[in-house]
C-alpha cells in the first residue's frame, strides 16, 4: 500500500500540536499555583524581575515565559515579557467566562486518572467522580462557576418564559447535582426573595457548597443536603435545575421522574448541557473534540459508577436529552438559549 506522505505529515503535525498542548497544560497550572500570570499582569518584566516578585528561580521563570510567549499567552519584545489587557483578564481574573487556568487544572487532574480509565475500558467498570485527585474538583468548581457566573442570571435564565418573574417575586427552587454549589450560591444572592436547595450526591462537594454559601452571606435562603438527583427531598418547586449534570447521572430518566414529580404544574426545568448536536458528524469541531475528550475521561465513567449505569455523555445532543424528558412524562421541551459552549433547555410538565 503506497502511503500519501502529505496525509501522514498533516497528521504528525495535528499530533505535535497537540502534545505541545498536553504539556502547555502543565506549564499554566504551574503559572496559576505559583502567581505568576497575576504578577505579570502587575507589568511588564525580564525573568529576573518576574522571579523576584514571585519569590522563584529565575532560570524556570525564564523557561517557563518563552514557552508561554510561544503558545500565545503572554507578549514578548527585546527579552521583556507582558500580558496584553485581554490575556490578563482571561488568566487572572475570577469573574472571566472561561476560566482559563482553572480548566487547564481540571484536564490535568483528569489525566492523572489515566491508569484507572485505562482498566475500566477492559472491565465495563465506573470511576466515581470522587475517585479522581482533587485537582478535578478544584478545577471543575472554578471552571463552572466562571461560567454560571457569566451567564446564569444574565442569560440562561431571562430565557426562560416567566421565571425571573417569579424568582424576583419569591420562589422555591431546587438545584439538583449542584457540585461546589456556584450556581446554588449565584441564585440565592441575586433573588433574596427565593430559596435555593442545593443537593449532590456527593458529600465533599456539599460541605464546599455550604461553606461557600455562608462565606457569601446567603446561608439562610440557601440550603444543601447530600442527595442523588433520583432522591432530593421536596415538592411544589417553582424551577429545577440541572447545571452540566445531567450527562454525569447514571439513571437520567430516573432523575428526571423525579424532577416532575418535585415541580409545581407550572414549575420549569432548566437544563444546562454542553452544546451539542444530534449525530457523531454534527460535533466533529473544536468543541466536540474537547467534550468527548472529558467525557470520555470523566463522564462516562462517572456514570457508569453509579446505580442505572447508564451514560448520555457530554454530547448527548437535544435529541436524546428529549427523549429523557419525554419518557419521564414531560410534555413541552424547548432549546431557550445557546453559547459556544452551553445549550440551554427549558422543560416543563
Amino acid at each position: 500500500m503506497a502511503l500519501d506522505r502529505d496525509v501522514v505529515m498533516e497528521l504528525v503535525g495535528r499530533a505535535v500540536a497537540d502534545v505541545g498542548a498536553v504539556f502547555a497544560a502543565g506549564t499554566v497550572v504551574l503559572g496559576q499555583r505559583l502567581g505568576l500570570y497575576r504578577a505579570l499582569a502587575e507589568g511588564p518584566a525580564t525573568p529576573d524581575e518576574l522571579a523576584a516578585r514571585t519569590d522563584t528561580t529565575p532560570r524556570y521563570v525564564a523557561e517557563w515565559l518563552a514557552g508561554q510567549a510561544a503558545g500565545g499567552y503572554v507578549q514578548h519584545a527585546d527579552g521583556v515579557y507582558s500580558l496584553s489587557e485581554e490575556q490578563a483578564f482571561a488568566l487572572t481574573d475570577p469573574d472571566a467566562p472561561f476560566d482559563i487556568p482553572r480548566a487547564f487544572l481540571l484536564a490535568t487532574g483528569v489525566l492523572r486518572s489515566e491508569p484507572r480509565i485505562t482498566e475500566a475500558f477492559r472491565t465495563g467498570a465506573g470511576v466515581g467522580w470522587h475517585e479522581h485527585h482533587e485537582d478535578v474538583f478544584l478545577g471543575d468548581g472554578a471552571f463552572s462557576r466562571a461560567g454560571c457566573a457569566g451567564q446564569l442570571t444574565t442569560e440562561w435564565l431571562p430565557a426562560l418564559d416567566g421565571v425571573v418573574e417569579k424568582l424576583c417575586r419569591g420562589a422555591r427552587v431546587a438545584d439538583v447535582g449542584c457540585g461546589h454549589g456556584a450556581s446554588t450560591v449565584l441564585l440565592a444572592d441575586a433573588y433574596p426573595a427565593s430559596t435555593v436547595a442545593g443537593s449532590d450526591h456527593h458529600g465533599a462537594a456539599v460541605d464546599v457548597a455550604r461553606k461557600r454559601a455562608a462565606d457569601a452571606g446567603v446561608a439562610d435562603r440557601a440550603s444543601f443536603e447530600v442527595a442523588s438527583a433520583q432522591a432530593f427531598t421536596g415538592t411544589g418547586y417553582d424551577l429545577v435545575t440541572t447545571v452540566d449534570c445531567l450527562h454525569d447521572m447514571g439513571d437520567p430518566l430516573g432523575a428526571a421522574r423525579h424532577i416532575r414529580a418535585a415541580l409545581d404544574a407550572d414549575g420549569a426545568w432548566m437544563v444546562v448541557e454542553p452544546a451539542a448536536g444530534d449525530t457523531v458528524d454534527e460535533n466533529l469541531n473544536p468543541v466536540g473534540r474537547l467534550f468527548y475528550g472529558i467525557s470520555t475521561l470523566c463522564c462516562v465513567p462517572a456514570a457508569r459508577a453509579q446505580e442505572g449505569g447508564y451514560s448520555l455523555g457530554a454530547q448527548a445532543g437535544p435529541a436524546a436529552l428529549r427523549q429523557v424528558a419525554t419518557d419521564a412524562g414531560f410534555t413541552r421541551f424547548r432549546r431557550a438559549i445557546g453559547s459556544p459552549l452551553h445549550d440551554v433547555y427549558e422543560i416543563r410538565p
